[in-house]
């Protein structure tokens, strides 16, 4: 169900304070703390003793002590102290996570630890750059397998019918799609040309009148998406096109980690060319993604739920092309990861 040698997001860095962090990650329970140089550290969350949580002990320095008896375990997973015993026994281990600080997140390894790469960390684009603003980070619990929200995020007609009053446009109705599918993930896009602009933006653009419109959906293995929307004065949009200087473009960074099968943490935050210094438009940016995001929960998890309760077959449509295309790839991925696995063992 899940692919194990990937990153994925655990917590936004500012959840992680002085106290130890549990979390499920892919149906793993996973204590996360800071050691004593602040960078993060992550067990599994069950002393081997009699499988309290490690997040219900304490911190000690750049180890961690269970709450129960007091053994003691550093940052690899390797018990160093047991107190009240002269040797340490063998089994007196936890798995330890790789887990890595970056863009205000922290990304951890679910997978084979001596595969993981900080370098295949997903890239933002324009961060810290000073002509770039950013909206700051949000996240929300959905009550959804995570590829539904995949699916949604490779589904640009959804925002016609889901966002009415924020996202949508009458384009986006009926304008086609190209998909394209590339090793890391698949890619939806179009150019929706002189059209009228959605309202979430248009109190944003630096233009008057329609626009071209770009909407691009990107979302790479195993469920991490760039959302790109680019508006420009009509007549100055399509590939290959020079920039014209009052070219609206935001990228909105969306990340899924999944709970365990039949729930989510969704993670997002925006960058923007304009304004990158004021706050007020990044209030703004904020609180109306946040209520779209949450038009989406209830959309997503309504399908959840009745795709779970089904009686009958669903059926796909043409807008299912990316969408599909991504879940096969990503299947044959996990596939080809527990064939691989199971081998070894």
């Amino acid at each position: 169900m899940f692919l194990r040698n990937a990153w994925y997001v655990a917590a936004w860095d500012r959840e992680l304070t002085d106290a130890p962090l549990p979390l499920t990650i892919l149906g793993d329970k996973v204590a996360l703390y800071r050691k004593s140089d602040k960078t993060p550290a992550a067990l599994e969350d069950a002393c081997p003793h009699r499988k309290l949580p490690l997040s219900l002990g304490r911190i000690k320095g750049d180890h961690i002590e269970c709450g129960y008896h007091g053994l003691t375990f550093d940052c690899s997973g390797q018990c160093v102290k047991v107190p009240g015993a002269s040797n340490i026994p063998k089994a007196a281990v936890v798995r330890s996570y790789p887990i890595e600080e970056r863009f205000g997140l922290l990304w951890i390894w679910m997978g084979e630890a001596d595969k993981a790469n900080p370098a295949d960390i997903f890239a933002v684009e324009h961060w810290g750059d000073p002509a770039w603003g950013m909206n700051q980070g949000d996240g929300m619990t959905i009550a959804c397998n995570y590829l539904y929200m995949t699916d949604n995020l490779l589904d640009p007609s959804h925002v016609s019918w889901v966002h009415q009053t924020s996202f949508a446009g009458a384009a986006c109705e009926d304008t086609p799609l190209q998909t394209t599918v590339a090793d890391n993930g698949v890619t939806v896009s179009r150019w929706m040309m002189d059209t009228e602009p959605a309202p979430f933006y248009v109190p944003f653009l630096k233009f008057k009148g329609n626009c071209d419109r770009k909407q691009q959906y990107e979302v790479r293995f195993p469920c991490l998406a760039l959302i790109r929307a680019i508006f420009t004065p009509a007549g100055h949009g399509g590939e290959g096109r020079a920039a014209h200087p009052d070219l609206f473009h935001m990228d909105s960074y969306n990340f899924m980690t999944p709970i365990d099968e039949n729930t989510t943490r969704y993670f997002w935050f925006q960058m923007r060319n304009f304004a990158p210094n004021d706050a007020e438009v990044s209030r703004q940016f904020a609180e109306s993604v946040r209520q779209a995001f949450s038009e989406d929960r209830v959309i997503l998890q309504a399908v959840h739920k009745g795709m779970a309760e089904k009686t009958a077959p669903n059926i796909d449509l043409h807008i299912d092309v990316g969408p599909m295309r991504f879940r096969r790839k990503l299947a044959q991925l996990i596939d080809a990861e527990n064939a691989r696995l199971s081998l070894a063992a």
